[in-house]
C-alpha cells in the first residue's frame, strides 16, 4: 500500500500541497481529480520523488520513501508516468521500451510479451521513431515503457490527455485488467470525470493543494465531484 501523511510541498514561497494525505491499495485504482493548477501534478512528482516535501512523509510497502531518490523509488517498484508522456522521440520504440531497464535486475531486462499483447500497435513499431507515433500511441508506449519495470505501484498522470476516444477505452482496459490481478496499484490523475468514475475503487478530490473531498467510488457524487472539475 501507498500511504501519503499529510504533506507538504513547495515552489520557493508558493505552497502547491497543504497537508494530503491519501492511501492507494494492490488491486485497485486510486483517482485524483480536480481543475488545472490545484496540486494534483505536484502530488505525483512528490510521490515519484521528482519534487521534494517539506513536511509530512510517504510510505510505500511499509517502507518510508520520502527522503529517496527517483531512481531508488523505480527500483522499489514505482513507476510513474508523467504527465505529457515524455517519451524519447530520437529513439526507436524499443529503444524507448529498453530505457526502462535501468531500474530492474539484469536478468529481468527484457520486454515481456505481456506488454506486446496489452499494447499490440507497439509490436508492429518497433523500429520506428518515438516521435513518428501519434499522441494515442505515444501514450501506450510511455505506459509500456513503465510496465517494463515490473511495477507494484504504476502512478499515472492524465493518461487520457488529447488521445482519441478508441484509445482512450483501450488504455482504460488496460488499467481496470492491470488492477484486477491484484499485483498492483494504481494511482491516476484525470479530468475527464467518465474515465475516472468508470476506473475508480477510491477518489480524492483536490482544490487549491487541500484534498476536499474522498471516498470509495460506489459512493461517488457526481454532482459533488463536478463542482471541484468546472471552471
Amino acid at each position: 500500500m501507498l500511504t501519503v501523511q499529510d504533506i507538504d510541498l513547495y515552489y520557493g514561497a508558493s505552497q502547491a500541497l497543504k497537508a494530503v494525505a491519501l492511501e492507494a491499495e494492490k488491486g485497485k485504482v486510486t483517482c485524483v481529480m480536480g481543475r488545472n493548477g490545484v496540486g494534483k501534478t505536484s502530488l505525483l512528482k512528490a510521490i515519484a520523488g521528482h519534487q521534494a516535501i517539506q513536511a509530512g512523509q510517504i510510505f510505500w510497502e511499509d517502507k518510508d520513501i520520502s527522503t529517496l531518490s527517483p531512481h531508488d523509488r523505480a527500483v522499489l517498484g514505482i513507476a510513474y508516468v508523467p504527465q505529457g508522456r515524455e517519451i524519447f522521440p530520437l529513439l526507436t520504440v524499443q529503444e524507448n521500451l529498453q530505457t526502462g531497464f535501468a531500474a530492474i535486475p539484469r536478468a529481468l531486462r527484457h520486454v515481456q510479451d505481456e506488454i506486446y499483447d496489452l499494447f499490440p500497435v507497439l509490436k508492429d513499431m518497433l523500429g520506428r521513431r518515438g516521435g513518428d507515433l501519434s499522441g494515442g500511441q505515444q501514450q501506450q508506449l510511455a505506459i509500456a515503457r513503465a510496465l517494463v519495470t515490473r511495477p507494484r505501484l504504476l502512478v499515472l498522470d492524465e493518461p487520457t490527455e488529447g488521445i482519441q476516444p478508441s484509445i482512450i477505452k483501450d488504455i482504460g482496459r488496460v488499467i481496470e485488467l492491470l488492477a484486477n490481478r491484484g499485483e498492483m496499484a494504481i494511482l491516476l490523475v484525470e479530468q475527464y470525470f467518465e474515465f475516472a468514475r468508470d476506473l475508480a475503487d477510491d477518489y480524492v478530490v483536490m482544490d487549491r493543494g487541500e484534498v476536499v473531498m474522498n471516498g470509495t467510488g460506489e459512493t461517488m457524487v457526481e454532482e459533488d465531484v463536478r463542482r471541484y472539475l468546472t471552471v
